[in-house]
């Protein structure tokens, strides 16, 4: 029974593989983005992978397309209809949705700045490391490339894209950028260390983190447009290209830095038991 149950699941996830491959290539062919092939060994390799990591890879790809889904495509089709307000608890709602979903598969990241925090924190070992920002970035780029095509692949403005001076929504300058998106993914990340601890009340992780990101959306959104998120950053830049890529370093950075300085206060606050 347990080796036919094993069976299901090799091919199941060789299946998902199969079709991940497959939606890379379309997406690439059809909207011109040949720098999406960079991502085909990465796909590859997870053939020769354990079941446990390829499972992890999809369900952080399937969990980041549905955040830059849900919550960009909130931002592009309906910004001004539901305003910010609305705009902020979209993508808090796909944080909830995503961990009660997969976040028993791999934890639900879907944010490389969450898996360098957990990495740094001792919480995620450096072989995941890479799959899962991989994972992000390309769930990501599909997602927003799913969204592009809705679009209409013509005049796409600002995509959701973040930016700063002229690009801000508020006109904010580099330097408030900087400090926002560094200082809101460390309280992001430190927030979820603290639901998903051990001691934690069970049950309410995916609530606690989802409501923590619509109240970071609040704040930041006039700022930045919110990313706190490399992974969605990238997604949008690449379709918007010119400024957004030239800006696209702040939002890799600053959560980057963030939630590596909330990773190794949590380690030397809460070390992990050996």
């Amino acid at each position: 029974m347990c080796r036919q149950v094993s069976t299901a699941y090799i091919v199941r996830t060789r299946y998902n593989l199969v079709l991940m491959r497959w939606c890379v290539k379309f997406v690439c062919v059809n909207c011109n983005l040949s720098f999406l092939f960079i991502f085909k060994p990465l796909i590859k390799s997870l053939f020769n992978q354990s079941m446990k990591t390829s499972q992890k890879f999809f369900a952080e790809f399937a969990g980041t397309f549905i955040l830059v889904l849900g919550g960009c495509g909130t931002a592009i089709f309906a910004g001004d209809k539901v305003s910010n307000l609305g705009v902020a608890l979209a993508f808090g709602l796909t944080i909830v949705a995503a961990a009660y979903s997969i976040g028993q598969v791999s934890g639900a990241h879907l944010n490389p700045a969450v898996s360098l925090g957990f990495w740094a924190s001792g919480r995620l070992s450096g072989k995941d490391l890479l799959p899962y920002i991989g994972a992000q970035i390309l769930g990501g780029i599909v997602a927003a490339a799913v969204l592009f095509v809705i679009k209409g692949c013509g005049n796409i403005g600002d995509f959701a894209a973040n930016g700063y001076g002229d690009h801000s929504p508020g006109g904010y300058g580099l330097v408030s950028a900087l400090i926002a998106e560094t200082v809101l993914t460390f309280v992001f990340v430190l927030v979820i260390f603290g639901a998903t601890a051990k001691n934690s009340t069970p049950g309410f992780a995916g609530l606690v983190i989802g409501l923590t990101l619509t109240l970071i959306h609040l704040i930041s959104i006039p700022i930045t447009n919110t990313s706190v998120n490399p992974a969605r950053s990238i997604s949008q830049a690449v379709f918007v290209g010119g400024w957004a890529l030239e800006q696209l370093w702040l939002f890799i950075l600053a959560p980057i830095v963030g939630a590596v300085i909330a990773g190794l206060i949590y380690k030397s606050i809460c070390p992990p038991k050996k």
